[in-house]
This record gives C-alpha cells, structure tokens and sequence, in this order.
C-alpha cells in the first residue's frame, strides 16, 4: 500500500476534479436518443483539451475512455450506437491520468423519467458511499467501510455484487488495498493518513451474481435485474477524509490545473 505526501495528493485532487468536471458536463447531455458512444467521444476530447490523458482507453486492451452500463449492465459497458431510451439508468465511469497521477469516479444518472424503484437503487448506491465514508478515519480498518456499505444496501432491500471492489489509486489506476462492499467488521489493514482509495458501492434491485457478455467486458446481473454504481476517490488525512472527486460547477477556483485549449 502506498502512503501519499501532501504534495501527490494535490495531484492526485487536480487529476479528480478533470473526472468531476467531465462527468457533470456529461450530466447535461443524457437524455432519450443519445448515443453512447457520443457521451465516450465528448469525455475523451474534453480530457484532452484539459491536458490529461484517458485512463481506461488501452487499459488492459479496453477500447474506450468511458464505461457507459445500462440498465443491468453493472460496470464496464462499452459505448455503442446504442441510444439511451426514456426511463433508463446509465452508469458513467471515468478516469484520467494526468500529470503522472490517476483520477476515477462513476456515477449512475436517469434518462427522463424513471421508476421509482429506480430511483431507489440509485439514491442507495450514492447514499451507501456516505455511509462507508463515514468509515474512512485513521485507524478504522478497511473491512468496517466494506461492512457500513453492506448495511445500508441490504437494509433497503438491495443487493451488494461482490465480484467488484473499490481499490487504492494514485500513481496506478488499481493498487492496493482491495476495497470489498460487504463484509464483516473490524478486519482488514488500517486505515491510516495518505492512503486514498477509490470507493465504489455496485448493487442490485436482484441477485448479486454477475454475468460477462461475449464483449469479454460488459458484466451485468445474472437475472438481468436494475444495477446502480456510485464512485468517488477519497483520501484519508489526520482530520478524516476528503472527497477529491466532487467538483462544484459554480466554483471555477477550486480547479488546480489550467484548462487548455484543445488542439
């Protein structure tokens, strides 16, 4: 596990508000006829003109800058022609890199009007994040956020995948510590300053099973059940945690990079 310096981790923040920025721009372009692979084209220019570089795209040979899971599909679907219909949910899950450090957030946004069992799942996956954020304190250990996280999915009637966990980050897109979303209390390394993890509840209205299409990529629910994925990278300080991935569209400053024009 690495230890990060003050230093690394304004970095590491300035590579997480490029992947914030994009994903709320990205925000106001879901709606019923987009094409997927519009959304995947959009994020790439957008990270190149801010002089970062598409984590995922060539990771482990997967063709695109940005996951885009609907409906069942839990995490990695590739962007497609496919459009996005009214009463959808869509994940969005993004990285860069830039200036030597890694970035990563999801998040699962409606298309139109949606159900209202849908929305559930989604308010669930956001709310079981704060819950395993609550966790994140210098000398908790790992497995009390993976159990804060299982807590609250189940108690709303939900389900935790278990074949996906959340992951340290910083000079690689996955290091160590895994970070499950269920699990028992009380195990696992402490958590201790300068860690940062990337934490990302993945649940289910179904079962948790999990099934890869012949893409070799897209995993969905076995019983094709609603899926919602909530994802922020978060480092741990002497006062507790600090989301590095939420960006405030009304506050320009809080941006360490200068935008660049894109060539």
């Amino acid at each position: 596990m690495i230890i990060y310096s003050e230093k690394e981790i304004c970095t590491i923040r300035s590579s997480n508000q490029i992947v914030a920025k994009i994903l709320a721009e990205l925000k106001k372009m879901i709606k019923p006829g987009v094409q997927t692979k519009e959304l995947d084209e959009y994020a790439e220019m957008r990270t190149r003109a801010m002089g970062a570089i598409p984590a995922f795209k060539g990771y482990r040979g997967y063709p695109s800058s940005l996951c885009t899971s609907i409906n069942e599909e839990i995490v990695h679907g590739i962007p497609s022609s496919r459009k996005l219909q009214e009463g959808d949910i869509v994940s969005l899950d993004f990285g860069v890199l830039y200036d030597g450090y890694y970035g990563d957030a999801a998040v699962t946004y409606p298309v139109g009007k949606i159900s209202e069992r849908a929305r559930t799942l989604v308010e669930t996956a956001e709310k079981a994040f704060y819950k395993g954020l609550e966790q994140m304190k210098p000398e908790k250990r790992i497995s009390d956020i993976s159990f804060a996280i299982q807590n609250h999915v189940e108690a709303e009637g939900f389900s935790v995948i278990r074949t996906f966990v959340g992951h340290g980050i910083g000079l690689s897109l996955h290091e160590e510590p895994q970070v499950p979303n269920f699990g028992s209390p009380g195990r696992g390394p402490k958590i201790k300053p300068g860690m940062v993890l990337a934490i990302e509840p993945m649940i289910a209205v179904g079962d948790w099973n999990v099934e890869i299409l012949d893409d070799n990529w897209t995993a969905i629910t076995r019983d094709k059940s609603l899926s919602a994925h909530y994802e922020h990278t978060v480092a741990i300080t002497q006062e507790g945690a600090e989301i590095l991935s939420l960006f405030d569209d009304k506050d320009e400053g809080s941006l360490c990079f200068k935008e660049r024009e894109h060539a």
